[in-house]
């Protein structure tokens, strides 16, 4: 046996319900001994309610008791203890009353006499599943923390609400918003906050995608259909059967590949491209839009009976100029996970810094700002950052006055190269002319310093 699975059996506990003593006893004593926690009761009633009090994680039931069966205790057990496997124990049982067992909810169905090596190997069995369960719903919630929407404005507060209600169904979701301002994250929230979180999630994206590729990619293609067509292929609804198919900026898929994406919404049933034949897929979808879905409808980029399937059921996400109280939230969010990337510490930003972040318009929204703060933290070798360590990094702001001076500079490279020159010769002037003074100051090697100030034919009056 493994150590994990050891130290499993240490914390299990274990109900045996069943009104026969002597069987109550042996396998009681049995599985203490094995180091199982393990509580008994003698007949339906006592076990209901030993149930709610100990919360077991194992119980074994037995079908023919006085008071209460079995199959009753199971039917009112059930829905009131989610995390309980029951195995149902009988001396004289059937398959009709195994199979009833099985669909309320059983795990197994052990016949009289009882084997120890039986109930070993279904406990093993039973625990197994559990440190599967357990893993695969840690690694769920560490990614749940991951793509985790940061920021309490009331606009995001609201999103996550209508994340929460319609997590729980399987409707078709168009998420609107701004390029860069969260609608992946919002749709691969719906995704593993729903019951399909185990299952697979894939892209479709429309934009970068040749129209006449897109049916291909969502429906799959036969075999000899087209030329290079060698083999059929499956398409994404197919491939990832129960999972998520998130088909982003649906405006830009032709009316004709969206009717029959519509009619797999209507029907849960496709076919492949060059073949009549039906194919089952029970996939969920959730599409994309850089349009409001009104936007959508006026532009005539969607067709009508796909917009009535949407209707009031959009998620609207803000751009990040209209909620600038997530801003600061969503900077310390982003050094967090830059730190660690880089392992070092998260840099300090000074208050001025924060105002300056804060008061630029972002027309890149969050993946703009998140490019930003990976930028400074490339170019700024001090742990604190100050306005002209984010000026350094290219931050500029028509509200501040700065942008003026550097609207003819055409790229960014040029303008990082500009402030850079600007910044240093300043610094310079600051330190007297002295080189180690200058190079202390503003955090940069000595040698390096005199690499830029060759590079850029700075003038130094020593």
């Amino acid at each position: 046996m493994s150590q994990a699975l050891h130290e499993e059996k240490l914390k299990t506990r274990i109900l045996i319900i069943d009104d026969e003593g002597p069987i109550r006893q042996v396998l009681s004593e049995s599985l203490k001994d094995d180091g199982f926690h393990v509580l008994t009761a003698p007949d339906g009633p006592t076990g209901l309610q030993v149930l709610q009090e100990f919360k077991p994680h194992i119980c074994f039931l037995d079908i023919w008791m006085p008071k209460m069966d079995g199959i009753e205790v199971l039917t009112q057990a059930i829905p009131h203890n989610p995390e309980t496997q029951f195995i149902m124990i009988s001396g004289h049982g059937t398959i009709e009353t195994a199979v009833k067992a099985t669909k309320i909810g059983a795990w197994d169905f052990i016949e009289k006499p009882l084997s120890l090596e039986k109930i070993t190997l279904v406990i093993d069995h039973v625990l197994k599943f559990k440190a599967e369960k357990d893993e695969k719903q840690a690694l769920l919630n560490k990614l749940r923390k991951n793509i985790a929407l940061v920021g309490e404005s009331k606009s995001l507060q609201k999103v996550r609400e209508q994340i929460t209600t319609v997590a729980k169904t399987q409707q078709t979701i168009l998420i609107s918003g701004e390029s860069g301002s969260g609608r992946e994250l919002v749709a691969q929230n719906i995704h593993f906050m729903s019951a399909q979180a185990s299952r697979s999630i894939v892209e479709v994206n429309c934009a970068t995608l040749p129209q006449d590729l897109i049916e291909i990619e969502l429906f799959g293609i036969e075999k000899g259909v087209l030329p290079g067509i060698d083999k059929t292929r499956k398409g994404k609804l197919e491939l990832i059967e129960g999972g998520t198919v998130i088909i982003e900026e649906i405006e830009e898929m032709p009316q004709a590949i969206q009717l029959k994406l519509l009619n797999y919404l209507k029907t849960q049933k496709f076919s492949r491209v060059g073949s009549a034949d039906p194919i089952d897929a029970s996939s969920r979808v959730i599409l994309t839009s850089s349009q409001a879905l009104t936007g959508l409808i006026s532009s005539g980029k969607i067709a009508t009976e796909l917009a009535a399937l949407l209707q009031n059921n959009e998620i609207f996400v803000e751009p990040l100029r209209n909620r600038p109280e997530d801003i600061q939230s969503l900077i310390f969010h982003f050094s967090d996970i830059i730190a660690k990337q880089m392992a070092s510490f998260r840099k300090t930003i000074s208050e001025q810094g924060l105002k300056l972040l804060v008061k630029h318009t972002w027309p890149g929204n969050i993946r703009e700002l998140k490019n930003f703060i990976e930028r400074v933290y490339i170019l700024t070798p001090s742990d604190y950052v100050d306005v002209h360590d984010l000026r350094f990094a290219g931050l500029s702001d028509k509200k501040d006055g700065q942008q003026g001076s550097h609207s003819e500079i055409s790229t960014f490279r040029d303008a990082r190269a500009e402030f850079e020159k600007d910044y240093l010769i300043k610094k310079i002037q600051e330190n007297g002319g002295n080189i180690s003074k200058t190079a202390e100051a503003i955090g940069l090697e000595r040698s390096y310093l005199h690499r830029k100030i060759k590079a850029y034919g700075i003038e130094v009056n020593i």
